[in-house]
């Protein structure tokens, strides 16, 4: 089964928590602290792979989850990591989060990406010993693992799509000039996935995608188009096919075009080459006729050939352009790369922090803070303390006062916990 586009839920590891310990051995008078760091929770990981090209196989694991770590244990042992969850996904797959932002995008095969990291273990109380601090009982819990609901969509990767009407011959071509072996039918929508066929031609070895035919208002959900015109973003070159049968072979071009650009205007700006088929039995007077009514409507860029995919008529020709475009638009990418330069900037916002006043106290939020408090056992009276310790390195307890905060009001830090001034 053909799947391209999936919701799951990733979920890294939590971190181990720290622990609070103090050597008990024989012999050894008044032994210092030796609790142990918990371990790393693991990263979830997607690796791009050719030896997989659909996303069906997540219909039924909705959710992919890592190992998280261990708690760390005394005499300074440090708890085990969690083990990383690897996911082999095809390549060509986007994973977008749920505002569609795109997370990652997997062009290349072996390629890794962490979706979701794991989150560091707790410290235990063996790192906190200092010359005014002998005794320190406080450790940490492990960070949360990232949690992200993701759409996993797979874009295919070719040098060239085929796109035209139903029944315009597009299956035929790729069988013909490829190692591609579709369904092929005297009727429409034949082709209910996309098909892949690579041609060697000359020096060139071109991957070609077929894309199942688009009718009129395919870009808002008719037909079969609205699912796999995203197949067609990545490609190089559009081959445009026409079936020379057609009543209206510059109605035909029109309406592709116009679902091209209704579905994305970068799309409909691909260089084109168009193809007439089954020329096969026709006239040539007639297929002057239609070449000549089409060239009143096609870029005058765009190169126009009639071909026969059974016979082999001009196949060779429409190879030949093909490469001709794809290696232009080699060139004008190259040119393109090298003119922009990426311009890097400090991003601060981990610093940075608000304080709120709530029916219930106070709320503090801000990414570093937060972070804090994630690691920070607030059963702990020793853990607590040392948090008012950090807000009053950063300026927090300071905002607070301004803001006219009273003894035992309470603050929350992030969604993690509170406690009272």
């Amino acid at each position: 089964m053909f799947v391209d586009k999936v919701k799951v839920e990733i979920v890294a590891g939590d971190g181990g928590r720290g622990v609070v310990s103090f050597r008990h051995e024989k012999y050894v008078d008044k032994g210092g602290p030796d609790g142990g760091d918990g371990g790393k929770g693991g990263d979830v990981v997607f690796i791009a792979s050719n030896n997989t090209n659909t996303l069906a196989e997540f219909r039924y694991s909705k959710k992919l989850e890592a190992e998280s770590g261990q708690s760390g244990s005394k005499r300074k042992r440090h708890g085990k990591n969690g083990k990383d969850l690897m996911v082999k996904v095809p390549v060509g797959t986007v994973v977008s989060d749920q505002n569609g932002d795109v997370v990652a995008d997997l062009v290349v095969e072996s390629q890794k990406v962490i979706i979701a990291r794991g989150g560091r273990g707790g410290f235990g109380n063996a790192h906190f010993t200092s010359s005014v601090r002998q005794v320190p009982r406080v450790a940490e819990r492990g960070e949360p693992g990232e949690v992200l609901v993701a759409q996993l969509e797979l874009k295919m990767i070719a040098d060239v799509g085929l796109v035209g009407l139903p029944n315009a011959g597009k299956s035929t071509f790729l069988a013909s000039v490829s190692n591609a072996r579709p369904e092929i039918a005297n009727y429409p929508f034949t082709t209910l996935t996309p098909n892949l066929g690579v041609v060697d031609f000359g020096k060139q070895s071109v991957l070609i995608a077929d894309i199942p035919g688009l009718i009129e208002g395919a870009s808002q959900g008719k037909g079969l188009g609205d699912e796999f015109l995203r197949h067609i973003e990545r490609t190089a070159v559009l081959v445009h096919l026409i079936d020379l049968y057609s009543d209206d072979v510059v109605l035909s071009f029109k309406t592709i075009n116009e679902e091209l650009k209704a579905y994305s205007k970068r799309v409909a700006a691909k260089p084109q080459l168009i193809v007439l088929t089954k020329v096969d039995g026709l006239d040539q007077g007639i297929v002057d006729d239609k070449i000549s009514s089409l060239k009143k409507v096609v870029p005058a860029r765009a190169k126009i050939v009639a071909i026969s995919s059974v016979s082999g008529e001009n196949i060779k020709e429409a190879l030949e352009q093909i490469v001709k475009l794809i290696e232009k638009r080699a060139v004008t990418e190259a040119k393109t790369e090298k003119s922009s330069v990426p311009v890097l900037t400090l991003n601060n916002q981990d610093q940075k922090w608000t304080v709120k006043r709530t029916k219930a106290g106070y709320s503090v939020t801000g990414h570093k803070i937060e972070k804090f408090a994630a690691r920070t056992d607030f059963e702990n009276s020793h853990g607590q303390a040392r948090l008012r310790d950090i807000m009053r390195k950063m300026g927090i307890m300071h905002e607070l006062e301004r803001k006219g905060i009273k003894p035992n009001e309470v603050i929350s830090i992030g969604k993690f916990g509170q406690i009272e001034y």
